[in-house]
């Protein structure tokens, strides 16, 4: 069904060739590497003259009400006179406004008119969830799109897209780089045509199970090719192509053809297509191959995409894959909560609560026609299973209302809902407690569909498609394969109305007006004042996961916490609160002796522990000079930083007083480059054993100048019963501009060094 090449291979007239020695008749792999769409896109966006040190210019950005308070705030505040490209401005995360008194909607009246000041464009709230207006009105072929969204994926288009945290965004506000070394190609290679009633999550949580756990595609992108991409639908190439963000790659590109080319025309953009596809005997850094026939109905379980089974597998072991589940689960969860999905079987069938058709990933309109069809004449019925569908903007319910679909879905019992994000990340149609969740979105972290586990709450999502939970909801939550079922899909046409974006959305046409007032609401504040590195470090381990995988979602919480996004002090009280809830008490602790330092005043008479540490190190090193070694707190994690792009999970930590993480890896480049921005320092710890424990001290002697040197480790000690104990840090490489943010203390300090420096 799938199959991953062990080395390089090339692209040829008859497919995939694993690269050989001396094979005939095929260029050298340099030179063939030149070949690849990728590579030719990435050329043409590189301003340096080094194609192997990249430094990116993005033609079009992209963020949503989650994200673009902090960006905008941390660009107005590092010099920022107007947006120099296009910028969208999309609300779809925090558009229901529910809770929170004012705070959502000052939101987005700050961005109005931001957008209308610094020259944007503003999509208000219920228009459109962030990536499907970005298909529908910025891809274009061979054209690169930044976005603070983990999931900016518009490959299927022809568009090299990348999710990053919200400082990247802020460097190419400022007229900066986004600096990242080439990364290699993975081509994807598609054979066959996908079987009735399998859909593009099927593909794509099939493609995610042979590919994360082994890290075969981590930070580097996915080509697909091969006679099986003309075989997909575009809406069926976008809904794998959104899910490539789960396999931990760094963007993904496709070739384009006459559909993509009628999609373009379809949306009133003609001009955004261009033909691409790679040269032939192009040569890839590895490759996957992709039988669309074998692929079956799949259904990631609990807690990750990656958790793939077929479901006819599922529906033959049930007892035996579910208990493996509760298993895995309480690896993460512990003891907080009882959880258990064996209960759910149902002479031996599996019962679930709910079904949800929704976001980028699942409210497209061929997936929600598809349910439709499906659901045609059936009903959900009147037990504790319900349906939702979310389709992903109004030209598509539009569309859906014109054909008769929307109310189909409606007398099945089906709920049919505006353009939303939140069933994706925890803000809408929260299960009952145990409860399980099927769902075509991006994600079923824990607690992503919105439960709390402080709270002793738990209830958890399995990823399927839109089509096998349409048959689910037919048989009234019994677990169903849309393969199960006999039913005609009638491909309905789709056609776009512009006129609702005309008459809605904000677009400034680049054009900035200097004199608008930006609105701020009471819950908008500046981020703190943050120092420059100090020479040494004097950190308390704060929190120690051993999980092997740690989620931005357990750095900080998704759902109820996005109405504080635009408040650093408010939002960072979340920080790690459902993964190690004394963490926020422990690091407030330490930050009070760092503010103390800062007075010149001796941290050492308020905290006895501090004050102990700090003699240990005196001891060891009588030169020692207190007020120039930084206090303030660390966390270790094995692999942190899978899955959103959101800065605060670094930035929290950082406003909380963290100066660094420890990791033995780092799950995805944008975390790392999140935790950079915010001045933090990425540490490497290869060793399985940890020389050090939770709530530990340790000391950094001379991290400043090793930064500055460009080191690539450093000494740090364990300080134990007064005793210095050694071990290496690595620091893992930096390029020059990551390591001034560093000793600035953060990108906005780097940013107004920067200015001091010109105006001298």
């Amino acid at each position: 069904m799938i199959r991953l090449y062990e080395k390089g291979a090339y692209l040829t007239k008859d497919g995939m060739a694993p690269v050989q020695e001396n094979a005939p008749g095929l260029p050298g792999a340099e030179e063939a590497r030149q070949g690849t769409m990728a590579y030719r896109i990435l050329q043409a966006h590189n301003t340096s003259e080094n194609m192997e040190e990249l430094r990116l210019k993005f033609d079009k950005l992209t963020s949503h009400d989650i994200t673009y308070v902090g960006i905008i705030q941390t660009a107005r505040a590092s010099g920022l006179t107007r947006f120099p490209v296009p910028y969208v401005l999309t609300n779809c995360h925090n558009s229901l406004c529910a809770v929170g008194g004012t705070i959502n909607e000052d939101d987005h009246m700050f961005g109005l008119t931001c957008a209308r000041r610094y020259g944007g464009v503003y999509v208000p709230p219920h228009q459109a969830v962030i990536h499907q207006y970005a298909r529908e009105m910025m891809a274009e072929s061979g054209a690169m799109i930044l976005g603070s969204d983990s999931h900016t994926r518009y490959g299927a288009l022809g568009t090299m897209a990348i999710g990053e945290g919200g400082p990247e965004l802020v460097k190419q506000l400022l007229g900066r780089t986004y600096d990242v070394k080439r990364p290699e190609v993975v081509a994807v290679y598609l054979t066959g045509s996908p079987r009735k009633g399998v859909g593009p999550q099927d593909i794509a949580l099939a493609l995610i199970g042979a590919v994360f756990s082994c890290g075969y595609v981590k930070n580097k992108i996915m080509e697909f090719v091969g006679p099986g991409v003309a075989n997909l639908s575009v809406d069926e190439r976008i809904g794998i192509d959104v899910m490539t963000t789960e396999t931990t790659c760094l963007s993904s590109i496709w070739t384009t053809d006459g559909r993509v080319e009628e999609y373009y025309a379809i949306h009133g953009r003609p001009e955004a297509y261009r033909a691409l596809a790679p040269d032939e005997n192009a040569y890839y850094d590895g490759a996957v191959e992709i039988d669309l026939g074998e692929i079956r109905p799949m259904i990631a379980m609990p807690f990750h995409p990656s958790n793939v089974y077929p479901i006819h597998e599922l529906k033959a072991n049930l007892t035996d894959i579910l208990a493996d589940c509760e298993e895995k689960a309480r690896v993460s969860l512990g003891e907080k909560v009882d959880y258990h999905l064996r209960d759910k079987v149902i002479d031996n069938r599996l019962y679930v609560e709910q079904g949800i058709i929704a976001g980028c990933a699942g409210g497209g309109f061929e997936n929600i026609c598809a349910a439709a069809d499906i659901l045609k004449g059936r009903s959900t019925g009147d037990g504790r299973f319900t349906l939702s569908v979310y389709p992903a903007s109004t030209p598509v319910f539009k569309e859906l209302m014109n054909n008769g679909v929307a109310g189909e879905l409606l007398s099945a019992g089906a709920v049919v809902k505006t353009a939303f994000c939140g069933p994706c990340f925890g803000a809408g149609d929260t299960p009952a407690n145990n409860a399980l969740s099927i769902r075509h979105s991006t994600r079923n972290f824990p607690n992503r569909e919105g439960s709390k586990l402080q709270n002793g709450q738990i209830a958890s999502v399995a990823l399927m498609d839109a089509r096998s939970i349409a048959a689910t909801a037919a048989a009234k939550g019994f677990l169903t394969g849309a393969d199960e079922l006999d039913v005609e899909y009638t491909g309905r046409t789709y056609h776009f109305d512009s006129s609702i974006y005309e008459g809605r959305v904000f677009d400034s046409h680049g054009v900035a007006d200097p004199q608008t007032e930006i609105q701020f609401g009471p819950n908008i504040k500046d981020w703190p004042e943050m120092v420059p590195l100090t020479e040494d470090l004097l950190l308390r381990v704060a929190a120690v996961i051993l999980d092997p995988v740690t989620t931005t979602d357990e750095l900080i919480p998704s759902g109820e916490t996005s109405s504080y996004r635009s408040n650093p002090e408010a939002l960072s009280q979340f920080a790690l609160s459902r993964r190690v809830p004394e963490y926020v008490g422990r690091a407030k602790e330490v930050r009070e002796a760092e503010m103390i330092r800062r007075t010149n005043t001796c941290p050492m008479e308020r905290n006895q522990e501090i004050g102990d540490a700090f003699r240990a190190v005196k001891r060891a090193f009588p030169g020692l000079k207190a007020r120039a070694t930084g206090i303030g707190t660390t966390i270790y994690a094995v692999k942190p930083g899978d899955g959103s792009a959101r800065e605060q999970a670094a930035s929290c930590q950082k406003v909380l007083g963290g100066w660094a993480n420890i990791a033995r890896e780092y799950a995805t480049k944008r975390y790392r480059s999140n935790l950079i921005n915010w001045g933090m320092i990425p540490f490497l710890l290869p060793d399985e054993e940890l020389p050090f424990g939770e709530l530990d001290f340790l000391f950094i002697r001379g991290i400043r100048t090793a930064i500055e040197t460009g080191a690539g480790q450093v000494t740090a000690y364990r300080i134990k019963d007064g005793e210095l104990i050694p071990f290496a840090l690595g620091i893992g490489e930096l390029t020059r501009d990551e390591r001034q943010i560093i000793l600035d203390g953060c990108l906005i300090n780097y940013y107004n060094e920067g200015q001091k420096d010109k105006s001298v």
